[in-house]
């Protein structure tokens, strides 16, 4: 995106709504950055606040869900939204002339902890080490060293970067798996498309998805890809319709997948009676891996603000036609 999706002078008119949910402290933050009061939204559209305000005024909106009544008001100029991923929110379409941005914030560099977190406590046997002292059970078994080993790492954007970084600094050979036309070098040791990762599957040690949710992605690991795996542990921290669970089920039965570490599912929370709980040697995180903070709302907010007043197309905007 090379200039700025809205008009001059456009924010100096707008009016700051946050949606429901929103901390106080962030929406502080909003209204001194912006030099106005900020209002609110609620679930069915409606703008509260806004008594003695000019009813025409631009709106700028903050929030994690942008109601029907919202998506059809030509008011509407600009959505944050305060999650990173923003599939749900183009479910459906997005509206025309609407400019989408997105929080990330230290989105990645928490992310890239867990990853590493989980790749370390796999490799130190940590699990069966846990369910030993549960039998009461005193066995010594050796560990592995995380150095050497190889980690697919599929998506190469801002959260799979941030994993590549954390594990590359344990020493993993990270193989980033992307699009063709994203620029090479970063923290990833090695780059490849998708359509090249055949001969890589039976070699690594790790497998961690860090993809959006796209028509290209969903259900991307199924039986083909997770049935190539020889012996590899399995992360997801992208999205959960990118894995098809039946597949992965089948996949950790003969011995494809030794593990899986969930932190997304397509379906959240899972009933009780959901066939995710019988997966064997598998962990659910219950999308914690990366929880965003006010104080990363407020600073992306302020990236993008910043960027439209000097007439800059935000970094964190949305391409919609890609879905990230």
């Amino acid at each position: 995106m090379s200039s700025t999706p809205l008009p001059a002078g456009l924010l100096d008119r707008a009016a700051l709504a946050v949606g429901p949910g929103t901390a106080p402290a962030v929406a502080g933050e909003l209204a001194a950055l912006t030099g106005r009061p900020v209002l609110g939204y609620d679930a069915e559209g409606r703008i509260t606040g806004a008594e003695g305000g000019a009813p025409d005024a631009p709106l700028v909106l903050v929030g994690a869900t942008l109601p029907p009544a919202l998506r059809g008001d030509p008011r509407v100029r600009w959505f944050h939204s305060v999650n990173a991923g923003v599939d749900a929110l183009l479910d459906g379409g997005w509206p025309a002339g609407v400019l989408l941005t997105r929080t990330v914030g230290r989105m990645g560099e928490r992310i890239g902890q867990y990853a590493l977190a989980w790749v370390l406590a796999d490799c130190q046997g940590v699990p069966g080490h846990l369910a030993r002292t549960a039998a009461r059970a005193w066995r010594r078994e050796p560990s592995e060293l995380a150095a050497g080993q190889t980690a697919l790492v599929y998506g190469t954007g801002h959260i799979g970067t941030a994993v590549a970084s954390a594990l590359g600094a344990a020493g993993l050979h990270t193989v980033g798996v992307g699009r063709a036309e994203h620029a090479p070098g970063g923290p990833f040791d090695e780059r490849i498309t998708a359509g090249e990762d055949g001969p890589w599957l039976g070699r690594a040690r790790f497998v961690v998805d860090a993809l959006p949710l796209t028509d290209a992605t969903r259900d991307f690991f199924a039986d083909a890809r997770l049935s190539a795996l020889r012996g590899a542990t399995f992360l997801n921290v992208g999205r959960g319709a990118t894995v098809s669970l039946p597949a992965l089920g089948r996949a950790l039965a003969a011995g494809h997948v030794r593990g899986a570490v969930l932190d997304v599912l397509t379906d959240e929370p899972p009933a009780p009676g959901h066939p995710v709980w019988e997966l064997p040697r598998t962990t659910l995180t219950s999308h914690s891996a990366g929880i965003t903070a006010g104080t990363d709302i407020t600073a992306d907010f302020r990236a993008c603000w910043e960027a439209l007043r000097a007439g800059r197309a935000p970094e964190l905007a949305v391409r919609v036609g890609r879905g990230y």
